[in-house]
């Protein structure tokens, strides 16, 4: 009976494995990944070869129209010191599979570069996106912004921050939305200002310690007229500077004639808001289908 009961577990995680690994083969088929492409230039001084590289995810069937598909670039989170995006092809495939190409990238982690080297690593990659996603089957007039944790404050500054598009390729914002999944980030110069919780010293690494940096990088403090639309996911059981500041964000949209849908998840904590993607038919994946203009 003893060995029966710790046999059984096992079972069930091998037939947990094979069904995933059975499903990942299913979603994989109708799409493909180009990996590991470079988007800046090998010559370029601060070139870094594992961290300066995007995946592509694109349907195998060619777009239903000339234009071709709607883009989602997808910024990765982990408190802007670790993440891969080798971590993340559950998002590319689903994403692929239901019309949509997908970018995950890479960039840079602090230390040793700072969140203003990642940001602008990440416009450098929305520049190689615009410039290359039509070769991949892609609609460069329609690319849209997605990022979980750190990846979402960092997504928010491509859809709010002209000035750094500007200097980094793109003298005008080609974002033509942003989905938001449980962000962090968004107002770090209230949150570094405070320090009321325990560990905050952390995100000095990465933001350093000039307050006019945490502004800086903050997209709260962005927010204008005509700025492309948000949609926002937020965990019920999330860390509350990321429900805070979320909702101080969408507060600060309103004015501007954006209503920002805000759909709060019961029951979901911050790593499940990510976690839940590997489900197609998740409502996150809804959303983003309705906002991009997806085929289906």
């Amino acid at each position: 009976m003893r060995r029966f009961s710790l046999l059984t577990p096992m079972v069930v995680l091998l037939a947990v494995v094979v069904i995933m690994l059975a499903t990942e083969y299913v979603v994989a088929r109708p799409s493909h990944r180009t990996k590991d492409v470079a988007y800046v230039p090998a010559t370029a001084p601060d070139f870094d070869k594992e961290r300066h590289i995007l995946d592509v995810y694109s349907p195998k069937k060619a777009a239903p129209n000339g234009a071709g598909y709607p883009v989602v670039l997808f910024i990765h989170g982990g408190s802007w010191t670790s993440g891969n995006k080798n971590i993340y092809t559950f998002i590319g495939r689903r994403l692929a599979k239901q019309g949509v190409i997908a970018v995950v990238i890479n960039y840079r982690l602090a230390p040793p570069v700072h969140v203003p080297e990642q940001a602008a690593d990440c416009a450098r990659a929305l520049a190689w996106t615009v410039n290359n996603i039509k070769q991949y089957g892609g609609d460069p007039q329609r690319v849209f912004v997605m990022g979980h944790s750190a990846g979402g404050g960092l997504a928010a500054l491509l859809a709010t921050d002209d000035e750094l598009l500007a200097k980094n390729g793109l003298p005008q914002n080609p974002v033509k939305g942003a989905i938001m999944d449980d962000p962090a980030g968004l107002d770090m110069y209230s949150y570094l200002t405070e320090m009321k919780y325990e560990g905050d010293a952390q995100y000095l690494v990465p933001f350093g310690k000039d307050p006019a940096v945490w502004k800086e990088m903050s997209p709260i403090y962005k927010i204008k007229p005509n700025l492309p639309p948000f949609i926002f996911y937020i965990g019920g059981e999330t860390y509350p500077s990321i429900s805070g500041s979320s909702g101080r964000f969408r507060d600060r949209l309103k004015p501007t004639g954006q209503p920002a849908p805000y759909t709060i998840i019961p029951g979901r904590h911050h790593i499940p808001m990510v976690l839940q993607l590997y489900w197609q038919h998740n409502i996150i994946y809804k959303g983003l289908l309705k906002l991009v203009g997806a085929p289906g």
